[in-house]
């Protein structure tokens, strides 16, 4: 699939512990998507492979019938298994060198970025956008370190490669990021928290439009 900055404008990142009313995650992401989400990532950090991979095919699906981009939270193997549009990978996890080599080419690579230094090095070894975060106090990561705005925009200014920030973006806050040099957000709770999924994705998609839409694109 062909990646665009304006696939980062709004990224829902999964949390399924984060659902209400016993909704399946296959039925949030389809509000979410119904909603304006642009882009998915699948993380779910408590789920067996198998049933990762379950996850995997049913969300694949329908962000191939909406024609957004499919990233898979780390696990590099499962990415390639299911044919993942890519994969995302933290500072922790694989080296993003090592994870261009293992997807090819041809598919998406995010990476985290918590400095200018890890921007650029991420760069260099291949990957395609910059997740960077937290920027406001999250639930999500319990390790996560705020990121001051100076050092979002630093991150932003270092790189050719577009970023999306992450960390406790709400509609109420997501305001602050304008001027950043980001392309949108990434966000969990605000979107899968939501009584309302497809509303909260609306109105965080026409948020982000109105404050990082570029003119990249």
């Amino acid at each position: 699939m062909k990646f665009s900055r304006e696939n980062l404008r709004l990224y829902a990142v999964t949390g399924r512990e984060y659902l209400k009313g016993g909704k399946s995650l296959g039925e949030a992401v389809r509000e979410a998507i119904t909603g304006g989400a642009t882009m998915i990532q699948l993380r779910e950090k408590s789920l067996g492979y198998e049933a990762f991979k379950y996850q995997a095919l049913e969300i694949q699906a329908l962000c191939r019938a909406a024609n957004i981009p499919f990233i898979v939270n780390d696990d590099v193997n499962l990415a390639r298994e299911v044919n993942a549009d890519g994969v995302h990978v933290g500072q922790g996890d694989m080296e993003a060198l090592n994870a261009r080599r293992l997807i090819g080419p041809g598919k998406i690579l995010g990476v985290s970025a918590g400095n200018p230094d890890e921007a650029m090095k991420a760069e260099r070894d291949g990957a395609d956008y910059l997740g960077a975060g937290a920027v406001f106090r999250t639930g999500s990561k319990s390790d996560a370190v705020d990121m001051t705005h100076e050092t979002l925009k630093e991150i932003c200014h270092s790189v050719k490669i577009p970023v999306v920030a992450i960390g406790g973006i709400t509609a109420g806050n997501i305001q602050m990021l304008e001027g950043s040099g980001i392309e949108g957000v990434a966000v969990i709770s605000a979107i899968f928290a939501a009584d309302d999924i497809v509303k909260a994705s609306h109105e965080l998609r026409e948020l982000s439009g109105k404050y990082f839409s570029g003119g990249h694109d």
